[in-house]
This record gives C-alpha cells, structure tokens and sequence, in this order.
C-alpha cells in the first residue's frame, strides 16, 4: 500500500472542476464517432463494412507517431502558462472543425466518401491527440499523494459520466430527429452541435487549471524519444496496466460500434440506441462514490478485479436478448455501466500512480511520455474495435445501402451483430481481468517523496 505524501499540495476544488470539465471533451470524441461513424458510413454513404471499419482504424495509426510526440514536447515545453496547457489551447482550435467536417462533407458516396471521411476524421485525431495527451498527464503532477490522485480523478470521472450521457444520447437523439436512423441533415446538425460542446471543454479546461499547483522537475532536455520509450518498456507496472486498458478499450470501442446495429437488428427500434446508452453510462454519476471506497478498502488493483468481472459477466449475458426482449438488454447493460464506471475511474487513477513513482525514483518530468505511449496505443485500439465489429459484421454479410435504398439483411448478418455486440467483448474483458493479476505497483522501490515546505 502507497502512503500519502506528506504536504503534498492541495489542489483546490476550483482547480478539480476545471480540469475535470476537460473530460467532456474525452467522452465526447470517444462516444460519438464510435458509436454512430461506422452507422453513418455503411447506412448513409454507401461504404462496404470493412472498407468503413478500416476508415475509422485508418487515421489512429497517425497516432501512434504523434501522441509520443506531443507527449515529449509538452514535457520540455517552458511557457508562462506552464508545459501542459499551451497544448490544451492548441487541441482546442484544432478538434471541434475537424469534428464537424467529418459528418458535413459533400455528395459522396462508396470509396470517394470514405477517403473523404477519413483525412477529416486523421484532422480531429491529432487535434484530439494535441488536447488529450498532455491533459492527462496533469493528474501526476498535481499532487503526489496516493488518494488524493483518485479523489482528482473521481471529478474527472463524474464529468466523463455527464458527458457521456449528454453526448451519447443527445447526438442519436438529434441523428433520428428526423425520423428513424436519421437523414444526412441531421447528422450535420449533431455534428455542429458536439463541435460546440467541445470546444466549450477543451477552453473550460484550459482556463480553469490556471492555478493547479505542479509537483516534479521540469526536464528541458527531454532525452532521447527512444530512450524514453525504453524507459516506458521498463517499467512492469505500466506495461501491465497498459495491456490490460487496450483489452477493456477493444472490448468498449466494439461495443460502441455496434450499438446502432445492435438497437436497429436485434432490438427492431434505432431510437434505442439513446437509451441503451443512458443505460450503459447513466451508473457511472450515480457509482463513482462507491468505487472511490472500494479502491481503499480492497486497493485499487482488487477494486479492478471486481469492476471487471462485473463489466464481463453483463456482456456475456446480453446474449440471451433476441429470446427475453429489449427490456432485458437494458438490465444488463446497467450493471456493465457498474462495472465501466469502475474500470474507467481506477485504470486513470493508476496510470497517475505509475507517472508518480516514476518521476519520484528519477526525479524527471516524463508525464508526457508515458500518456503520449498511452493515448497513442489506447486510441488504436479503439479503432481497432470499429474495425473488428465491421470484418465480423462482413463475414456475417451485413449489406451496406443508402437512406433511399434500405436493404433486408440475412439473418447471418444478425447473428454477427449480436457477436460483435456481446459475444466477442465479454471475451476480451474477462482476459483483461486475467492481464490484472498481474499488475504489480512497487512503491517500496522508489524514493519516498520530499515534504513540501
């Protein structure tokens, strides 16, 4: 068990809002494409299925260049108003355009529009990367006490909870506004609509950690990237909890790409998707206080066991809806929101764990490297889910088609639905409860922290 430090720095409930209003940006970028791109492009644009998957898979390659990237330069960055949030400002600019040209491009359709889709949605991927990279790694370096960093992060958890509600049902509300499965005119509305809610996060975000208090030693050199990188390889805890996160990633990412699928195939009613959702994130606000407790009284890596098992056994049981009904999906979809809404809290609570040992044991500012290696892989791999779902959805021979040509889909395509919905997931995320046995965090290794004062 990690003790807190002593005289670490208090970090002000303003503070605490502020860089938790930044998670409406993570939520929303991570809900909205993934949950209605892949519908858009295989029920609107006429995009084959694996051509659409790749599209969304496509540009997060970029990421795997550019996050460790922006995550070494926020680390040697020296400014006036701090290393993190010039990049804040700057993702700020970037991701709400890019966003909203994503959905409101022009008359295309098939190949055309998938090549269209995807260089604007590479555009939001790196303004996103811009914004998200050094933002998470501010957590380590506002405070150095074990709990505390979870008590910082249950704010940010309770903002990713808001707007995950808010975007995840707003923009499908929007999207069948306009009758069921929705037109291309929609789509733009939603998208104009979520571009304004991002940019309204990413600047609250950068204005409202004006005064968060930093704890560790600028490193203006940086080193070497690769050097970096080795260091990251290093580090067991890290590898670890980073294998474990693109585990429950890939499983959430398909999940989400088939949540459209799933409410208009196997449910009969595409309006479903707006509550299937309130289902899965609505336990999030209303559970985080809890899983705050847990991760004390059984530390944070049993409190993971327990969320994960919880997440796993909710999806596997979503199998048996075609014979129960829709009622039954909503049931078990809230008790998988339990289980995400502990996975999601604790996994960022201990990446903050793993950045503060290391900085504590070397005494160098490297936040940025290992949430740049963090992001990056993380947001591959939650393309790689859309890209699972669309192959499955293939061999399953889902029939891509256009709002004036509606197709009957065989029940292949049906079946691979439910699959890519429950099936599948509820593997991945028992084999990421197996990958947390062996997270080992060693604080006894590192040098204790210094009192401030």
């Amino acid at each position: 068990m990690i003790t807190p430090a002593l005289g670490a720095p208090a970090v002000s409930r303003g503070v605490r809002v502020g860089y938790g209003v930044g998670s409406f940006c993570t939520a929303t970028f991570g809900a909205v494409p993934g949950l209605l791109l892949l519908y858009y492009m295989t029920n609107f644009l006429a995009v084959p299925a694996w051509l659409a998957g790749l599209v969304v898979a496509a540009p997060k390659v970029w990421d795997l260049v550019l996050n460790p990237l922006v995550g070494r330069w926020s680390d040697r960055t020296t400014s006036r108003l701090g290393p993190r949030r010039p990049w804040l400002l700057a993702g700020a600019c970037t991701l709400p355009v890019a966003f909203f040209l994503v959905f409101a491009g022009p008359p295309l359709t098939g190949v055309p529009a998938a090549l269209y889709v995807g260089a604007c949605f590479m555009a939001a991927a790196t303004g996103y990367a811009l914004f998200e990279v050094p933002y998470k790694a501010m957590p380590a370096e506002m405070t150095s006490d074990y709990h505390e960093r979870t008590s910082l992060l249950q704010w940010r958890m309770i903002f990713i909870g808001a707007a995950t509600v808010i975007s995840g049902i707003l923009a499908p509300a929007i999207v069948n506004s306009e009758g069921d499965g929705g037109t291309l005119g929609s789509y733009r509305l939603m998208a104009a609509t979520i571009a304004a809610v991002l940019l309204a996060s990413m600047l609250g975000s950068f204005f409202g950690t004006a005064r968060a208090p930093m704890t560790g030693a600028p490193e203006p050199d940086g080193g070497r990237l690769r050097d970096q990188i080795t260091a990251a390889r290093g580090n067991p805890a890290f590898m670890w909890l980073l294998a474990l996160s693109c585990a429950q990633m890939t499983a959430v990412s398909m999940m989400l790409a088939a949540a459209p699928y799933f409410a208009a195939y196997t449910l009969g009613d595409p309006k479903a998707t707006s509550t299937l959702f309130a289902a899965l994130v609505g336990p999030m606000l209303l559970t985080m206080p809890v899983w705050v407790r847990l991760a004390k009284r059984l530390d944070k890596r049993g409190a993971m066991i327990l969320a994960g098992l919880m997440f796993g056994v909710g999806t596997l049981a979503a199998l048996a809806t075609p014979a129960i009904g829709a009622w039954y999906a909503h049931v078990m979809l809230l008790l998988v929101g339990m289980g995400y809404a502990g996975v999601q809290l604790l996994q960022f609570s201990m990446l903050a764990d793993v950045i503060a040992v290391d900085a504590e044991a070397t005494g160098k500012r490297r936040a940025g490297v290992f949430t740049g290696l963090w992001t990056a892989i993380e947001s591959g791999v939650a393309s790689f889910g859309a890209l699972v779902f669309g192959a499955i959805l293939s061999l399953g021979g889902f029939l891509e088609s256009e709002p004036d040509r509606p197709v009957e889909q065989p029940d292949s395509a049906l079946t691979a639905v439910l699959v890519g919905q429950a099936a599948v997931p509820a593997l991945i995320i028992f084999l990421s409860v197996l990958m947390t046995l062996k997270y080992r965090l060693r604080p006894a290794d590192a040098p204790p922290p210094a009192a401030s004062g």
